[in-house]
């Protein structure tokens, strides 16, 4: 009697909400709709966790993934390699160590040319205090009677002494100006030289430039999946600027630095070789000082340029959402998260610079005693008669000289440590694995766009399959839309229909040839792809449209446009199809970009279309003249639609039902509603708020509000 009265009491329930419904208005029922769609987020499947890590690896910047793709290389295999790229100007090369040279010879002269004008002043002072007519001899003899030996030795040694004269004035103006004449002619051998590197240099970084820019279009999707652009782009730049700013200074000093080491070795020996000797013992202490300060000043440049790249991200990452920074407040956790990182920037560059910048100043302590040491030991060797004034002021210029250009090579050593870091990361990129070469040239004798899959298995990570054992065949023309949870394998089923990724087993056949077999050039020239992500460069409308057909001409354009419904906005811009879209196309709505974008796809004329998520981001209004564009743009083929509004697949020929990398099921829509199966779970699940809009489209069609058929 219990179980009647409950029976009763849901048939009368039953009966009453009927009753309700049936009053409901068409805003009520609208509205009612939109309220049911408001449901708690189902728990994360395996494969939906997957996604969510892929995603914020890539926004983290692939910390958790190690080191992106590449062979990391050290200081020394590095510094090898980037003296690789100057082969082919070896001969310039050699021009510049020609110049240098000769630039060189004449700086080191000089000093030693103004030595002899310091004998002649003194050689004058001297021998004015002597008596006229006496030869050098005599007076050299009185000396040594006298027990003046060392003075005797001195006067000896002075040529062409003539006792009772003053100062040759007329010798010491032409000295003066051969040494005025000589660092002219040097510095302009200096000039040239600079000029030479320079030409060397930035000719390497261009072709430095142009190998990162054609292996940016050679790498695999999967790698720019973990690596973030701002790094990225930070490599292509910063680390490229600070690779060009450091090989230019440091070629031309350390080139001209070791010439004047040299060359200046080779004055002092030439003038006293205990001297010499003296001034040598910089040099070992100078091999400790570097030997101690290289190794810790390489690791923290590294750091300092990888957290560099990492700032840089955090920069191009705000810069690009700044608009949802601003709608969600998190501008102050954009603010901590930058001033983090700008602090670790911060933390890496002083340590780098403050251990690199030891060198400089130690160098000059070390040179400094060098100094010291030889203007004690010249005085004595002058006071003993064994050298001349002039020699020993041209050998203390020589002393100062050694070690400033001993201290100039330390310091550029630490210049091209920092330099050879950011080589290192260009060189991590061009290291990475390009995508797998194409293996043939096969191309389909009919462009009619039959698409299999056979038996296709891939993964991101190879211990966590995504797509197992999946097959389907789809018939020229038919249009076939892909529906299922997040993470279910959607995208990637179209990404490997593009070959974005290789496969990990099976094949995907294009009119009954293998895609593998084709170029990716001739593949995608057959496949057009709308994105919900639009894309836009900076140019005019006309511009974009003809983006993937260069050559088409006005007519061609301007059907795409009129068939797509791009014909209707742009009469009312300024300059209609030679409206220059600005920086992010902001000057454009969102539904105005998607519009280029399907006109794009139809100027290119491809056989199998993909639409991958074409309609979520604009209103339903927006929505509507969309589809019928698609409408026109999947006329005749193959389409692939992926979406999550019922209103984009409700009109397929065929509807794919995707859990798990799997086809768990598939027909049109009528068909899978009466199996009330995973589909239908969907439907009640996710898009119910497509109902709601199918019911909005009937308004709008009725008011005339957007077209209810294509019209060419």
């Amino acid at each position: 009697m219990a179980r009647e009265q409950r029976d009763d009491a849901g048939t009368d329930r039953a009966e009453r909400d009927g009753a309700v419904k049936q009053k409901l208005t068409r805003e009520e029922k609208i509205a009612a709709r939109r309220a049911r769609f408001a449901k708690p987020e189902p728990e994360l499947t395996e494969e939906e966790r997957l996604e969510e890590e892929l995603a914020e690896a890539a926004r983290r910047g692939a910390d958790d993934w190690g080191p992106p793709p590449g062979k990391a290389k050290s200081f020394w295999s590095s510094g090898r390699r980037l003296l690789g790229l100057l082969h082919p100007y070896r001969w310039w090369l050699a021009l510049v160590f020609a110049l240098g040279s000769i630039g060189v010879f004449l700086v080191v002269l000089g000093p030693k040319i103004l030595g002899e004008a310091t004998n002649i002043i003194v050689q004058g002072f001297i021998q004015r205090q002597m008596p006229a007519g006496a030869t050098q001899a005599q007076i050299v003899e009185g000396l040594r009677q006298q027990g003046q030996d060392d003075f005797a030795n001195m006067i000896e040694r002075m040529p062409d002494l003539q006792p009772g004269q003053g100062i040759d004035f007329e010798a010491l103006g032409g000295i003066l100006l051969i040494v005025l004449g000589i660092y002219l002619v040097g510095s302009l051998f200096q000039w040239l030289q600079g000029y030479v590197i320079n030409r060397i240099v930035q000719r390497t970084v261009q072709g430095l430039r142009r190998d990162v820019e054609h292996k940016i279009h050679r790498l695999p999707l999967s790698y720019y999946d973990r690596m973030q652009r701002g790094d990225l782009l930070s490599r292509v730049t910063n680390d490229l600027d600070n690779v060009s700013q450091s090989m230019s200074q440091s070629m031309s000093q350390v080139v001209t630095g070791l010439l004047t080491v040299v060359g200046v070795l080779v004055m002092m020996l030439s003038i006293n070789v205990w001297l010499a000797l003296i001034a040598l013992i910089a040099v070992p202490l100078t091999g400790i000082i570097l030997g101690v300060v290289m190794g810790p000043a390489q690791g923290l440049f590294k750091e300092q340029w990888k957290r560099t790249g990492k700032l840089n991200a955090i920069v191009e990452e705000a810069f690009a959402g700044h608009a949802l920074v601003k709608v969600f407040g998190r501008e102050q956790a954009v603010r901590a998260r930058f001033a983090e990182q700008n602090d670790a920037v911060f933390d890496a560059s002083f340590k780098a610079q403050f251990i690199s910048g030891l060198v400089f100043p130690l160098m000059t302590f070390v040179g400094n005693i060098g100094y010291v040491l030889v203007a004690v030991a010249g005085g004595l060797f002058v006071a003993a008669g064994q050298i001349l004034v002039g020699d020993v002021q041209a050998f203390i210029q020589y002393s100062q000289q050694f070690s400033q250009n001993l201290g100039q090579i330390g310091q550029t050593i630490t210049m091209v440590q920092s330099g050879v870091a950011s080589a290192e990361r260009v060189f991590e990129l061009l290291d990475a694995d390009d995508e797998a070469s194409d293996a043939g040239g096969a191309v389909p004798e009919e462009g009619s766009g039959r698409v299999t899959f056979e038996h296709v298995r891939f993964s991101y990570s190879p211990d966590r399959p995504l797509i197992e054992d999946l097959s389907l065949e789809v018939e020229p023309g038919q249009t076939v839309a892909i529906v299922g949870p997040t993470g279910a394998g959607k995208t990637t089923l179209v990404n490997l229909l593009m070959r974005f990724y290789e496969l990990d087993g099976g094949r995907i056949t294009l009119d009954g040839v293998d895609t593998a077999t084709m170029t990716r050039d001739a593949l995608r020239a057959q496949t057009g792809m709308v994105l919900q992500d639009t894309w836009l460069f900076g140019g005019t409308i006309r511009e974009n449209i003809a983006y993937a057909r260069p050559d088409a001409t006005e007519e061609e354009i301007r059907a795409a446009a009129e068939a797509t419904y791009v014909d209707r906005f742009v009469h009312s811009l300024p300059d209609g199809y030679d409206t220059v879209i600005d920086e992010e196309a902001s000057n454009l709505s969102a539904g105005e970009k998607q519009l280029v974008t399907i006109a794009r796809a139809f100027l290119a004329r491809p056989s199998v279309l993909i639409l991958d998520e074409a309609t979520s981001s604009v209103d339903t209004r927006t929505e509507l003249l969309l589809q019928h564009a698609m409408a026109a743009l999947r006329t005749d083929r193959t389409s692939f639609v992926i979406a999550h509004r019922l209103s984009t697949i409700r009109d397929a020929d065929l509807i794919l039902v995707m859990e798990a990398g799997r086809i768990v099921e598939q027909g049109d829509h009528d068909s899978l509603v009466a199996a009330q199966g995973a589909y239908w779970r969907l439907l009640n699940a996710q898009f119910e708020q497509a109902a709601t809009d199918l019911d909005l489209e009937e308004e709008l069609a009725e008011t005339g509000a957007v077209p209810t058929q294509q019209t060419t």
